[in-house]
């Protein structure tokens, strides 16, 4: 909320203006009003406004005096001047003086807020600038991925850094470094250091990228994806070709978790976010996997052998009146297992988190893995037989389905009242991703999210395709040029509707029209031009 001050050598305007705006409503603290420049200036100095307005004639200090001092010993604080017609020449000396703005007597309660909101938008914009000035190119990059800086200012953000940020699609990846060496667990600084470098070097021959460091061992990579997904296939194949010479020069080896690859500077948030999701699931099965060797490592059974791609396609796939006898088919290896046993812990342990990890990932739920894991690991410590086990994988499926249900229901009314306001406004060419998220009141970003994991394709895919149907039913159906439904479905540029058109269709708009039969022709309607 601003600090307004007023400075006016009139009691009745000081009190009328103090009394009659609605400061608080109007989301202002009004913080004190002084006679003259002079006894305003101990105040300015208590109360630090944000804004001061000020009167120009009066006696003992002026409000171009007052403007001038304050402008030298206060110069965050910005000055509105109150200015009579025959005085206008006053007001103009002010605003060379650096006053941010004047208004002219008499006004209104409406007429000085509005002045006054605009000069707090002002003061808005410049504080936010001046933190723009202050943007590493590292800030901007974690930022991105913490979804705390919108796409306009990132853009001008990384203007002002002279980086190229803007491309056809982004994906987020976390490369984690880890000791290799059982003597020596910890990597030593200088070890990660250099092998970053050499990492960095090998992976910039074939990817555009920015990155960060997140953490002594952990990099965070925003890729430039040139198509869909063919740069995450290439950064997971360098990847494998870089553990042997990691691994014989450095005595470490690299994770790799990455996100979905996005069409838009917002999606770096979402991608991060799925990156580190995976990250963290990585991590816990990698942790259960060395407990597992090591719970194997006695040699006093035969290892199970489990089918466990059967497991998560019937997770994904199957039903639950199915359930009882695939878990009975799936689980009879299990049936000498000695449960007991370390051995028979871990087994359950890496079974549940394959199925978890599968099951956020398709499911595309928010609950945290860590919070259901904790849970379900109290659980497994109370598997004393075969049947306990069967329970168990039984009583997991029909909680993840759970998943599987939400993820299908959650969203349904969102889609269908995103679908329906699209198909309402498709011919408005402004139609935007903001516009439909503020209509429906969800944020831009978690709408474009939930659209395309619900859909399979994003908003603008959908748009165009409503468009383009709607331009071959008019191709079709009536004699308009191709410019004209061009405009009838949104699109200003023909040029640019017909190469989309041509794109989606294999057809030119003229091809298209020759191709198709029109039983009729429908007369143009009045008001509408032709030529």
């Amino acid at each position: 909320m601003k600090k307004v001050m007023l400075v006016d050598d009139e009691i009745l305007i000081r009190e009328t203006i103090r009394e009659r705006v609605d400061w608080e409503g109007a989301g202002f603290h009004y913080c004190g009003d002084a006679s003259d420049g002079e006894l305003a200036l101990p105040l300015i100095e208590q109360h630090m406004p944000d804004i001061l307005i000020t009167d120009i004639k009066m006696p003992f200090m002026d409000g171009l005096e007052l403007c001038a001092v304050v402008r030298q010993r206060f110069p965050q604080i910005k000055v509105i001047i109150l200015s009579g017609y025959d005085d206008f020449h006053y007001a103009q000396t002010a605003l060379r003086l650096g006053a941010a703005d004047y208004c002219l007597k008499p006004f209104s309660a409406s007429d000085l807020l509005q002045l006054l909101h605009a000069v707090s938008e002002r003061i808005d914009r410049e504080e936010s600038e001046k933190r723009q000035e202050t943007y590493t190119a590292e800030k901007l990059f974690a930022d991105l991925c913490g979804g705390l800086i919108n796409t306009a200012a990132a853009i001008k953000v990384a203007d002002q850094l002279k980086l190229q940020l803007m491309t056809s699609y982004y994906a987020v990846a976390i490369l984690t470094l880890s000791s290799t060496d059982p003597a020596k667990p910890e990597l030593d600084p200088i070890v990660c250091s250099e092998a970053g470098r050499w990492i960095d070097q090998q992976l910039r021959e074939q990817l555009d990228y920015f990155m960060y460091k997140r953490s002594r061992t952990e990099t965070v990579l925003i890729i430039k994806c040139t198509a869909l997904e063919e740069d995450l296939a290439s950064l997971q194949a360098q990847v494998n070709e870089l553990q042997l010479p990691l691994h014989a020069q450095f005595n470490c080896e690299l994770l790799l978790s990455s996100g979905h690859v996005q069409e838009r500077l917002q999606g770096i948030h979402i991608s991060y976010m799925e990156a580190e999701a995976n990250n963290i699931e990585r991590k816990m099965l990698q942790q259960n996997k060395e407990a597992f060797l090591q719970a194997s490592a006695d040699g006093s059974y035969e290892n199970v052998v489990l089918d466990r791609n059967g497991l998560l396609d019937f997770l994904k796939l199957g039903s639950p009146k199915d359930a009882p006898d695939f878990v009975r088919s799936f689980t009879a290896r299990l049936d000498g297992v000695n449960w007991d046993s370390l051995y028979a812990y871990y087994l359950m342990h890496d079974l549940t988190l394959e199925m978890i990890t599968a099951a956020r990932e398709h499911f595309q739920t928010s609950h945290r893995t860590e919070d259901v894991l904790s849970e379900l690991q109290e659980r497994i410590k109370l598997i004393t037989s075969h049947d306990d086990c069967q329970h168990y994988v039984l009583a997991l499926l029909q909680q993840l389905w759970e998943w599987r249900q939400a993820s299908t229901d959650k969203y349904s009314d969102l889609i269908h009242a995103v679908k329906l306001y699209i198909r309402q406004h498709y011919k408005d060419d402004q139609l935007s991703l903001f516009d439909i998220s503020k209509q429906i009141a969800v944020s831009s970003s978690h709408l474009s999210k939930i659209f395309s994991q619900e859909t399979g394709q994003t908003m603008t895919d959908y748009l165009t395709l409503i468009r383009i149907n709607k331009a071959k039913e008019l191709l079709k159906l009536t004699r308009y040029k191709t410019f004209e439904i061009a405009f009838q479905v949104g699109y200003k540029d023909p040029h640019y509707f017909s190469n989309l058109f041509k794109k989606v269709t294999g057809l030119t708009p003229t091809e298209y029209r020759k191709h198709s039969s029109i039983d009729q022709e429908v007369p143009v309607s009045k008001g509408e031009n032709r030529l």
